[in-house]
This record gives C-alpha cells, structure tokens and sequence, in this order.
C-alpha cells in the first residue's frame, strides 16, 4: 500500500510541477523513499510526518533546483539524509555530486543508498566545511555549484563557500520566506564579499503551494 501510494505522490507532484524523469530515475526515486522510511525507524533521518509531506518536504523540495544546475560537481553541504544532492543526482545522473554530512550514521545511510541505487559519480565525505578550509574529510574539494537546504544562514553559508567555489562559481541558497531578511544581512555584515546577488528564483511546492525561494550568488572573477 505504500509502495502505491508512493507511486501515485511521485506521478502526481512531477506533472505538477511540470518535471519529466525516465522511468529508471523514478525508480530509484520511489526506492530510495521506501529505504529512507525503513531507516527512520531504526535512526533519526527525517522526522516522522505523513507521506505526502516526506514527498514534498524532502524529495520535492530538492528537485526544485533542477534548472539551476548548469556545472558539475554540485558539493551539497550538511546534506543529511542526501536532500538536496542525492535526489538531483538520480534525476540527473550524468551530475557529478559531492555530499558532506558530519554524522556517522547518516553516512552510512548515504554510502548505501549510492550501492543500492548503483550511483555513479557520487562522493560521500564525513566531515564539515570550516571557512578557509577547502579540505573536507582529508579530500581537497573545488565546486562549481555549491549548495545546502539547511545548513545556516546566508552570511555564514558564503563564508563556509568561499574555500571551495572557484572564480565564477554559484551558491544556491534553498530559502523560504526568510530569505529577502537573509541578504539584507549579507549586504550589511559582508560589504567586500566576492559573491554578487546574482537571481533569486521562485518555485512551487505541489501539494500545499507553498513558495521556495532559490537564492543564487556568483563568486566574481
């Protein structure tokens, strides 16, 4: 019952958002959502909610950064249980992913998920990313698209990004309505960053309608 259930929550949130996916990507989608429950039974991933709202809160929420994913690899930073970094790279596996989640067990879960679904071009990293600090886990890390649902706010979050986004590179910050406050922050406590505002985009949640703002800056060159 669930498995149909899922099936018809991916089938109904994709036409709406208007997203189009091979069936081998839904797939894995539908797989990976069934192994993430089964998980957060055993060890804190996602907090208990109704399936509709795992739906839309974690495996949704992710895809709404799909047309901004323009370079590879995408480093997603504090990833958790994989949202946003693992759930683009099934929808678009030719992305190089790079996923940095300091908790053991959450690892753990990743580097399953990555045989399980038979990932390609997916690197898991126990460990942080420290300001000025573009090594990560003893791994040197350099990305042009760096990213993160909810690892702190903007002004920290370019901070944290400046060791290891490159001359021309993005951040895209996943924000809701808090974001326009964010940036007046950024403006006023970081005068010389070397990031611009460069858009701020707007997507739609499929099934409460609420608003997701993708705030994108670029790193000058």
């Amino acid at each position: 019952m669930a498995e149909a259930s899922s099936r018809q929550l991916l089938a109904q949130g994709l036409s709406t958002m208007g997203i189009a996916l091979d069936r081998q990507a839904e797939e894995r989608l539908l797989a990976y959502c069934g192994e993430l429950l089964k998980w957060s039974e055993k060890i804190n991933l996602v907090a208990k909610m109704p399936l509709a709202q795992v739906w839309e809160t974690h495996f949704f929420d992710s895809l709404t950064l799909l047309p901004l994913l323009t370079a590879s690899p995408l480093a997603d930073i504090g990833t958790g249980a994989g949202f946003p970094g693992l759930v683009v790279k099934i929808a678009r596996p030719e992305l190089e992913v790079i996923l940095v989640e300091p908790r053991q067990k959450r690892v753990s879960f990743l580097r399953q998920m990555v045989r399980t679904l038979r990932l390609e071009g997916v690197q898991v990293l126990c460990g942080r990313l420290e300001p000025t600090n573009p090594v990560i886990a003893g791994t040197p890390v350099s990305a042009p698209l760096v990213t993160s649902r909810a690892f702190t706010a903007i002004p920290a979050f370019l901070l944290h990004a400046e060791a290891i986004s490159p001359a021309g590179g993005r951040v895209l910050c996943m924000k809701g309505p808090r974001a326009e406050e964010e940036i007046a922050a950024w403006r006023r406590e970081q005068p010389k960053s070397p990031y611009r505002l460069a858009e701020i985009c707007e997507a739609t949640l499929p099934f409460s309608g609420m608003i997701r703002k993708l705030v994108v800056f670029e790193k000058e060159l």
